[in-house]
């Protein structure tokens, strides 16, 4: 799809598919995006920056989450696959995120890896709900139906404020101890060998990203269907 906002001459630069962006996206490669201005004073976006003037890009964060749907399955017993949309419990993300002042890209993926946005879901191990509480855990957080979305969100996020306050806001540590327990990531000050513990983190941390970079490319090329460009000037 054509995007009359930005001049793209082909010749110029070498075109990704929107399948490889992903694939960076998931190695920071953001980080390596500069903006340029040209003599003309127009802005350029580029991954080769022509001059030291250059600036890091940096992503203009929006008060409001993406629309994302996908196809995921329920731990809930009884209840297959099912079509998600991700957007259905922004309104209490964004508000627990602000109150307890947690990233709400950190918060949707927690809950995307916890039970695919699947308010019903519940583990083997008796974990329920969209951020998978404890009943232990629930309780402590002052959550008195773990199956409602509002206050399963309210005392997840409470929980990971809690856990990254308490390993001074090492986010590794803290996804560690969200899934095996903050008494034993304490105890041994690393990620346990766990292998369930570390596919748990690294996914975490995978979706996160994702979101993030999804957000950060939206803002660059909004209705644009082929994302990633070595140069591209902004009328």
């Amino acid at each position: 799809m054509r995007n009359d906002r930005f001049a793209i001459p082909c010749r110029h630069f070498f075109v990704m598919s929107l399948g490889l962006l992903f694939c960076l996206a998931a190695a920071d490669s953001f980080a390596s995006l500069y903006v340029c201005r040209d003599k003309q004073g127009r802005k350029q976006i580029t991954n080769t920056p022509m001059s030291s003037s250059c600036e890091p890009f940096r992503s203009k964060r929006k008060s409001t989450l993406r629309t994302r749907v996908y196809h995921g399955g329920s731990m809930a017993k009884g209840v297959g696959p099912f079509k998600v949309d991700t957007t259905r419990y922004d309104k209490q993300i964004t508000h627990y995120g602000t109150r307890y002042l947690v990233d709400p890209d950190l918060i949707k993926a927690v809950i995307r890896t916890e039970s695919g946005f699947n308010r019903y879901a519940v583990s083997s191990k008796g974990a329920q709900g969209l951020m998978q509480l404890m009943p232990e855990t629930a309780r402590e957080m002052k959550v008195r139906d773990p199956f409602n979305p509002s206050q399963n969100i309210a005392g997840g996020v409470r929980y990971l404020r809690y856990l990254l306050d308490s390993f001074n806001g090492n986010l590794t540590l803290t996804l560690a101890a969200y899934n095996a327990g903050p008494t034993l990531v304490r105890k041994i000050g690393r990620v346990p060998q766990i292998p369930e513990t570390i596919r748990y983190v690294e996914k975490v941390l995978a979706f996160y990203r994702g979101y993030k970079n999804i957000e950060t490319i939206e803002d660059l090329f909004p209705n644009a269907s082929i994302e990633v460009r070595d140069i591209v000037t902004v009328k």
